[in-house]
């Protein structure tokens, strides 16, 4: 396992989001599993972002707190996707798309979007080592995940570690290995990381005494279910006054029928399309 990672050839992973070609993300991913995107989305929308996230995260630590699940899980905001907040205006903006559609040969949908807030006090799961993806696969991609980077991520604030390359291997790293080799995604507020969600990977820890906020967003084929039933949750009616390629990404197209009058549709009406694998 060693001797992979040191043989490692240099390739670059961090791109001007405007100037990056779907070359570079090939190459890429495929050496180390994690790409930067710099200069991605402008500076209006990551306020509105970050303006949401305090009403978000008092709503779910309460849920947390109420169902005595709050161990753990502070400065975690999941499910962000709402009709009111930033979530639809960010989605529209088909972010990486193109890089997302290669990735995954195809349609895709959005499997989570969820926050982060990272504070000097943060005890959260997301600091151990972990892979985004519980089903190992080096040969078929499922999923991508996407970091939108909300604060400066620095060595000093919580940036998180990747290890390059160990999104190939089907084995956990021990912490030794990981402390070792893995590198952290230095990125300017505004950025893009995306990911392979095979890659082991883990939270800093936030030395400062300023908040390091993040969004986290994963992608993946419409055959997989989501972590949330997005389109039932906004609403089906919801669905029809967007546009189809965001209906695409809610995941409109690969809805699962909960009657029989659901199931038995024209086919232009089925609630899972056939484009969908």
């Amino acid at each position: 396992m060693l001797n992979y990672f040191q043989k490692t050839k240099i390739v670059n992973n961090t791109f001007i989001y405007k100037r990056a070609t779907l070359a570079d993300f090939r190459e890429a991913i495929d050496e180390y599993g994690w790409v930067v995107y710099e200069k991605a989305i402008n500076s209006k929308l990551i306020s509105e972002i970050t303006t949401g996230f305090e009403t978000s995260c008092l709503l779910r630590r309460e849920i947390q707190v109420l169902n005595g699940i709050d161990e753990n899980m502070e400065g975690t905001l999941d499910h962000l996707l709402e009709k009111d907040n930033f979530a639809i205006e960010l989605l529209s903006k088909f972010y990486c798309h193109r890089e997302i559609r290669d990735f995954l040969g195809g349609n895709y949908i959005l499997n989570g979007i969820n926050g982060v807030i990272n504070t000097k006090k943060s005890n959260s799961y997301i600091q151990n080592i972990h892979r985004d993806i519980r089903t190992f696969s080096s040969e078929s991609r499922y999923m991508i995940q996407m970091i939108i980077v909300l604060d400066d991520f620095t060595i000093f604030n919580g940036a998180t570690h990747f290890l390059s390359g160990s999104h190939k291997l089907d084995i956990k790293p021990d912490e030794k290995h990981f402390n070792a080799f893995a590198k952290q995604a230095i990125a300017k507020k505004g950025s893009i990381i995306l990911f392979d969600s095979n890659i082991w990977h883990a939270g800093g820890i936030n030395y400062t005494r300023k908040h390091q906020r993040a969004l986290t967003l994963g992608f993946t084929k419409p055959y997989i279910k989501q972590q949330f039933d997005y389109p039932r949750f906004l609403g089906y009616d919801f669905g029809e006054k967007i546009d189809n390629d965001l209906r695409q990404i809610i995941g409109y197209n690969a809805r699962v029928p909960a009657s029989l009058q659901e199931y038995y549709m024209p086919v232009e009406n089925r609630m899972y399309k056939a484009d969908q694998g």
